[in-house]
């Protein structure tokens, strides 16, 4: 609030990826903040940008294959997270989210059996492709899921992405471990534009459910 008071809001300039289910981008507290591919010309049917996928307007559904990035209630997680990213403010509907004017797109990889660590890579990949392929200001993906092992295929695609100059936010988990003691992925890989985020409570104290790690998580967050 002191940050939104001062008018430092946000700005439709920034893109910021979401990696996780899909995001119902129709909803009337999204749909001004929902960013569309600037290199794809919406369902005429043909790759307009060359990335290999047709009428990736939205983004991409990699759990699918196909550019239908919301599938209904099953995309309520992905849902959740675009609005505590950009739920537009001022506008007297719904939530707000931290910015009130931002782009938001979608890289779906989780659906209701989980997520494919191939397809995480697919989805990180994308958007570093995008950021170079369309000079968007792709400032951060958000990853607020976990699970598996050390893989380092999605390590090297999180360094592609830091190459890019795009930040991974990361949940640090919700298992009420320590990450320094047990890792906990991909908060846990040690790229440098990774920020492994604890949740908070509203009084500023470790949630119950949270991971947290002295070294390994860098900041809480409500």
């Amino acid at each position: 609030a002191e940050a939104w008071t001062t008018g430092n809001t946000g700005s439709k300039s920034v893109w910021i990826g979401i990696i996780d289910e899909g995001y119902m981008y129709t909803h009337e507290d999204l749909a001004t903040n929902a960013g569309t591919n600037p290199g794809e010309i919406i369902n005429n049917g043909v790759d307009d940008d060359g990335n290999g996928l047709v009428d990736d307007v939205y983004g991409w559904d990699f759990a699918g294959n196909d550019n239908t990035v919301f599938d209904g209630v099953d995309d309520d997680h992905g849902t959740h997270v675009a609005g505590t990213i950009g739920a537009v403010g001022g506008n007297n509907k719904g939530v707000v989210g931290v910015t009130w004017k931002v782009n938001l797109i979608s890289a779906k990889f989780l659906g209701i059996k989980g997520g494919t660590t191939a397809n995480a890579i697919k989805a990180v990949d994308y958007f570093t492709d995008m950021k170079q392929r369309h000079g968007i200001n792709l400032v951060a993906t958000n990853n607020s899921w976990g699970g598996g092992g050390f893989s380092q295929g999605l390590y090297d695609a999180i360094e592609r992405a830091n190459q890019a100059g795009i930040l991974f936010i990361a949940a640090a988990g919700n298992a009420t471990n320590n990450n320094d003691a047990t890792a906990s992925y991909p908060a846990s890989y040690t790229n440098t534009n990774i920020i492994a985020v604890a949740s908070i409570t509203n009084t500023g104290a470790i949630s119950s459910f949270s991971n947290y790690g002295l070294t390994s998580v860098d900041i809480g967050a409500p």
